[in-house]
């Protein structure tokens, strides 16, 4: 069994990021949370006014014999807009940048290919960070597993769940059991 490895990735908010990654086979975990900012342990009122320079992101804790790096950065891709700077759709400002963080040489490598790849789909330009990774500040309880727990709320239902529904059928072959 391989050692677990570490995947932070920022795309927008980070309900939608958790929601993608959850079900993925080789996906360990999934924590929301904050990081690249200018604070420690920052609050999500603090991050939303856009002064702490934070972006909120996921923390994927993740089996590499399972799930490569490279198949999740392929998902982060295909799950959000990363021609969008510092918003995706009517979330708006520098915490829902779109980043990756690495944690490595290998991953860093890893994300310059991505990110190539991506620009083959993509009719704009990627305006995604590539950058090392920082502290990671997990975010309130309340926000862990948040669509999970609250499928029926607005903006789980018009926002997140059409990015779940498409991860599914876009890698499908990739799905928990």
């Amino acid at each position: 069994m391989a050692d677990i490895e570490t995947a932070t990735l920022a795309g927008g908010c980070f309900w939608c990021t958790e929601a993608v990654f959850l079900p993925i086979r080789g996906v360990e975990s999934v924590r929301s949370g904050y990081t690249d900012g200018l604070t420690s342990n920052p609050t999500y009122r603090e991050v939303c006014s856009g002064t702490s320079g934070h972006a909120e992101a996921v923390e994927v804790r993740f089996d590499p014999d399972v799930v490569s790096y490279a198949t999740l950065l392929d998902i982060f891709f295909a799950t959000h807009d990363p021609t969008q700077l510092n918003r995706q759709g009517a979330d708006e400002g520098t915490q829902y940048r779109s980043a990756v963080y690495y944690h490595s040489e290998a991953q860093k490598h890893e994300a310059e290919a991505a990110i190539a790849r991506a620009g083959q789909v993509w009719d704009e330009p990627i305006v995604t960070q590539l950058r090392p990774a920082t502290v990671f500040w997990p975010a309130e309880t309340y926000h862990q597993d948040y669509y999970a727990n609250n499928p029926g709320q607005p903006y789980c239902m018009a926002v997140v769940a059409p990015k779940v529904v498409k991860a599914r059928q876009k890698f499908k072959d990739l799905l928990k059991a």
